[in-house]
């Protein structure tokens, strides 16, 4: 709309100024005649009236023809010529005027006409360069928004309208790609790169490399890695890293350690890459148990004096309490504090797991108070990890209270947190308690799962409630939650152990029919229950559909059955049971 106003505008002002010129030429061209009449008047009144005006005249003559019309005939005697003379040299005069006044008119018009043809060139160009500079903006705002069909297909557009975006367009389509597991597309763009340009930098085969390690395709990016040279393109730090990584993730820490030795001693310069790499490979040396490894890439780091961070100090503590070094982990915790590098969360998360894994929850919830008065704020892993420690160690109450610390904090705790602490007062036998939780858990939004159930209906049971653990195993179903497999093992062995067969194999049929399969477990209940009402038929054919399930089968039911024919003094089947048994352990 604004070019074609600015268009129009420059139309209607060259019109006007065409305009004025033609007047001023017709003015000119008036006026110039009737000064040829004028300059004739007085020519003839001044030759017949006045004699002594003739010389003057003829000086006037002479000197303007001198000075318009010098490649005329210089050399003739204007005063021989009379008249006749006077009359041609004032029209040539007049003439040469007009035609410097008409050429230097359509010389304005032709500069005019080629400043306008420039000014809308430029615009042209102005227009193509504004909608190329938005097209690629609104490319990379879908590829960061995660639009990445619709960046896809304008980025395509703008290839069929030969319009070729710049490579930081082209990188954050292949990024983009790449996050999303479509590594072929983001592999064919670069190979699109490599045809018609831009030329591919580091950066997008970095994200390819990247892209095939999230997928755990090494062997892929490696390949990706090996073809980068023959394209010119070397690979940065930021490369090194992301293979180190991702071999070290493998295992591979043979490979890992040739990648790191090879990248880093070409042009090396000490830098916080540098400080990324063997940070990264002293995790990993860690995590595959080689701590002496680990250690020597730590000392490496501080013979050369390489600036180490907070990340470096929590993978060397993260790494003893893997080796249940905690005293070890202790020590660099306070080395870190020494530094003037606060322990993050992180750091705090690592000791209290440890401790909890080792049961000591006295250490652990110490450790949790220091973090708070540090200012560190726990998170859900750390409740996590100190209320499941408590619940091992059967101090559920105190988990409880971490319960209350988490809420009182604004965390609301995941379905898992609840359900351990419920679990802890049901094998506890605490039936009030547990249920108490179930419904603080209800009232703060969170909504019981079949673990929830699972967990009531183990404390219903072991209080001898087996009524109300089947009630539960159906309002259950209200909830819109199926039970599974451990559902109905909890209940067959509850009916199993009261004695009753007919609920038991109701539970049997249900759970089948539910689209549940019997398990060990299940087999091992009923067949206990078999031996026990003396139904050997039943429970010699039960054990032979566990035999032909494919389960792996352990010894509890051929002890259950050679404890019963023993008792019935069926000794030959004992034997067999035995020689069956010895069959199918591992060897």
């Amino acid at each position: 709309m604004y070019s074609f106003i600015f268009k129009s505008y420059i139309f209607n002002s060259h019109l006007l100024l065409v305009s004025e010129e033609s007047q001023i030429l017709l003015r000119i061209l008036n006026g110039s005649f009737q000064t040829l009449d004028v300059i004739k008047e007085r020519i003839f009144h001044d030759l017949f009236c006045s004699k002594a005006n003739l010389d003057v005249i003829d000086m006037r003559q002479d000197n303007a023809v001198q000075k318009v019309n010098r490649d005329e005939q210089g050399s003739k005697d204007w005063s021989s010529k009379g008249n006749e003379s006077n009359q041609e040299g004032d029209s040539t005069v007049g003439f040469n005027v007009l035609d410097a006044m008409l050429k230097r008119s359509l010389d304005r018009l032709k500069s005019m006409r080629e400043r306008i043809s420039s000014a809308e060139a430029g615009i042209s160009n102005c227009t193509l360069e504004i909608n190329f500079n938005k097209d690629a903006y609104v490319v990379r705002a879908m590829c960061l928004d995660g639009k990445l069909g619709a960046a896809l297909s304008l980025w395509w557009d703008m290839i069929q309208n030969s319009i070729v975006p710049d490579v930081i367009t082209h990188n954050y389509l292949i990024n983009g790609l790449c996050k999303n597991g479509e590594l072929e597309k983001a592999e064919w763009i670069v190979r699109g790169m490599l045809y018609r340009g831009p030329s591919p930098t580091c950066a997008a085969y970095n994200s390819l490399i990247r892209g095939y390690c999230l997928m755990n395709d090494v062997d892929k990016a490696l390949n990706t890695f090996s073809t980068m040279a023959n394209h010119g393109i070397i690979p940065n730090r930021v490369t090194c890293n992301i293979l180190v990584h991702a071999l070290c993730k493998k295992g591979l820490l043979e490979q890992a350690k040739n990648l790191f030795y090879k990248l880093l001693s070409k042009n090396h310069v000490r830098g916080s890459s540098d400080l990324i790499t063997s940070t990264i490979m002293m995790d990993g040396c860690f995590k595959n148990g080689d701590t002496d490894q680990a250690l020597a890439f730590w000392e490496r780091m501080l013979k050369e004096r390489i600036q180490v961070d907070k990340v470096s100090y929590n993978v060397v503590v993260h790494g003893f309490c893997l080796s249940h070094d905690v005293g070890t982990a202790y020590k660099y915790s306070c080395e870190m504090l020494k530094l003037g590098f606060i322990p993050d969360v992180y750091s705090y998360n690592t000791l209290v797991g440890a401790l909890c894994r080792q049961g000591k929850t006295s250490d652990a919830c110490y450790i949790y108070d220091v973090m708070t008065r540090m200012g560190v704020i726990p998170d859900q892993i750390t409740y996590k990890m100190i209320i499941h420690g408590l619940c091992i160690n059967k101090e559920i109450d105190r988990a409880t209270c971490f319960l209350d610390y988490m809420l009182e904090n604004s965390i609301i705790p995941e379905p898992l947190v609840w359900n351990v602490i419920i679990d802890g007062y049901g094998r506890c036998g605490d039936i009030q308690k547990a249920s108490y939780i179930r419904g603080k858990m209800v009232a703060f939004g969170v909504l019981p799962n079949i673990y929830t159930y699972n967990a009531l209906i183990y404390a219903k049971i072991k209080s001898g409630n087996f009524s109300a653990a089947q009630s539960l195993g159906k309002e259950m179903l209200l909830y819109g939650l199926t039970p599974d497999s451990v559902t109905y093992n909890l209940l067959i062995g509850a009916a199993c152990n009261l004695g009753l067969l007919h609920s038991a194999l109701q539970l049997h049929d249900e759970l089948l029919r539910k689209g549940c399969h019997p398990d060990v477990i299940t087999y091992t209940e009923l067949l206990k229950l078999f031996c026990l009402q003396g139904m050997m038929r039943e429970a010699d054919k039960l054990f032979g559909k566990l035999l032909a399930s494919g389960l792996a089968v352990d010894h509890v039911p051929f002890l259950i059955l050679m404890k019963r024919y023993c008792r019935m003094r069926e000794y030959n089947k004992v034997y067999d049971l035995y020689q069956q048994w010895l069959m199918t352990m591992p060897r």
